[in-house]
């Protein structure tokens, strides 16, 4: 009988095996805990941007989706003028995006809305396991995010001031825990440049495009031309105003700068009615009382650059038009030009500097972040901690055609005919509001250059100051 015994065991463990194969990935192994259940289940992340069709994302979204099946990713493109009340009225009916786009004025404002990016997330990944029968495995992955010493290391300073804030993340409402956290990732970074009709350079037999803004200067005196009545032919440069000279507020913020003057604080609050202390015993005015007057002398007919007024058309169109020589602007307005003058011989160059001064550039871009209210707050952030991998981030990039972010994508651009000069100025450029009501800033500064047409520029400060107490206005009581 031990024989038979042995034969019966031995074909017992035969089944128990061969059972055993047989359920492997059939729901017979150890299922995922419940954690891990959850990351796994099929969720649509919602993201809403403007500038940029979803063509752009597409191969960063497919990398994306490779890692994580179990995420849709849903991209909706809005038009600048319909983008913000878009977005708050979709907040305001919670039916806001997971992910969306803020310009880099607008963080101040949009701050109660977002929420800071924490230190780490967790999400599901799919891996294939097993030997002698493989199954997809899901495996809940927690991993830190973009630290702060990395972020500062990786970005220009013009983002760190912006995208960097000091919030409370604790989860006791009866204690304060302040802590800096990343609030918003760009993927690209824009800045103010100067635009060039070189043929209308060439025909005035100037053979270089200015540099700094003595030559600027002289430049214009050749290429101004004015009829027997005075009115404006050809202008050397949409500059002197506020309403029909696109980005004006930018313009003079940069120049302001240019010319040593600081625009606030750290806690957001204006100063560029002041002397700084670097520049005391040195001025006798504000470098922003200067800058006020170089700008508007372009639209004083009583002086040699005069060469801009009221009756020319937008300062883009313009230069469309080739009514204009130069034109300043960034790099989003190159597809414009492109369409509306394709047979111009166009000229992009740095934005002219005062000599002697350190260069200052100035940064207008859009960043990524989280809405507090998403459902979904790891795999958001995780999506965007992905998406600014320098492998990812070169993707949208390529097809974009915009300046880079990151610093060590930069010195690859600066031989690209259409960004290398945004790209270049990148490292140099600054970035200052910090308030709640970036609309209001704008329109503070535009007011500033039309009230300059009427002013005594000997009571330029009166309006100047009349300036910053609209700004101060828009700073969150007791600072950033």
């Amino acid at each position: 009988m031990r024989p038979f015994k042995k034969l019966l065991d031995s074909a017992a463990k035969l089944l128990c095996v061969a059972l055993l194969l047989s359920t492997v990935g059939a729901g017979c192994t150890q299922g995922p805990d419940a954690a891990t259940a959850a990351a796994s289940k099929k969720v649509e992340i919602n993201v809403w941007g403007v500038i940029d069709d979803e063509a752009a994302y597409d191969a960063i979204f497919k990398d994306y989706r490779a890692l994580h099946p179990n995420v849709t990713i849903n991209f909706r493109r809005f038009t600048l003028e319909e983008y913000e009340d878009q977005l708050l009225n979709a907040m305001a009916e919670d039916r806001g995006p997971d992910i969306f786009m803020i310009h880099n004025t607008w963080v101040g404002k949009y701050m109660p809305k977002i929420l800071p990016m924490p230190l780490q997330t967790k999400t599901a990944l799919e891996s294939i396991q097993g030997t002698l029968k493989k199954e997809l495995v899901w495996t809940l992955v927690t991993q830190p995010t973009v630290s702060i010493r990395q972020f500062k290391l990786d970005y220009p300073d013009a983002v760190l001031g912006d995208m960097l804030r000091t919030v409370n993340v604790s989860t006791n409402p009866d204690k304060k825990d302040m802590q800096t956290r990343v609030v918003g990732i760009p993927l690209s970074v824009d800045t103010l440049a100067m635009y060039a009709n070189k043929d209308l350079l060439n025909a005035a037999g100037i053979s270089t495009v200015p540099q700094n803004w003595d030559d600027f200067q002289t430049a214009v005196k050749k290429l101004v031309k004015l009829d027997d009545q005075g009115n404006i032919l050809q202008a050397g440069a949409g500059l002197g105003l506020g309403s029909n000279v696109e980005r004006a507020s930018d313009i003079i913020i940069d120049l302001m700068m240019q010319n040593g003057a600081e625009m606030s604080t750290a806690d957001g609050t204006p100063t560029f009615t002041q002397i700084p202390a670097k520049l005391q015993g040195q001025r006798d005015v504000p470098p922003a009382e200067q800058a006020l007057q170089f700008y508007t002398d372009f639209a004083n007919p009583s002086k040699d650059v005069y060469t801009w007024n009221a009756k020319m058309p937008n300062s883009l169109n313009a230069f469309i038009q080739g009514k204009s020589a130069f034109f300043f602007g960034y790099g989003y307005d190159l597809p414009a030009i492109r369409t509306g003058a394709p047979q111009l011989n166009l000229g992009i160059s740095q934005m002219p500097q005062i000599t002697g001064n350190p260069v200052v550039n100035y940064a207008n871009y859009w960043a990524y972040t989280v809405s507090k209210k998403t459902k979904n707050p790891d795999i958001s952030w995780d999506l965007l901690n992905f998406m600014r991998k320098p492998e990812e981030n070169k993707k949208f990039l390529d097809v974009a055609q915009r300046p880079a972010a990151l610093r060590s994508q930069l010195n690859t651009q600066l031989d690209n005919e259409d960004i290398g000069v945004f790209a270049s100025q990148v490292l140099t450029a600054q970035s200052w509001y910090r308030g709640n009501d970036p609309a209001a800033m704008n329109s503070a500064f535009v007011q500033l250059i039309e009230d300059a047409q009427t002013t005594d520029p000997e009571k330029y400060m009166t309006i100047i100051n009349v300036a910053a107490e609209k700004v101060a206005q828009t700073i969150p009581s007791g600072g950033i």
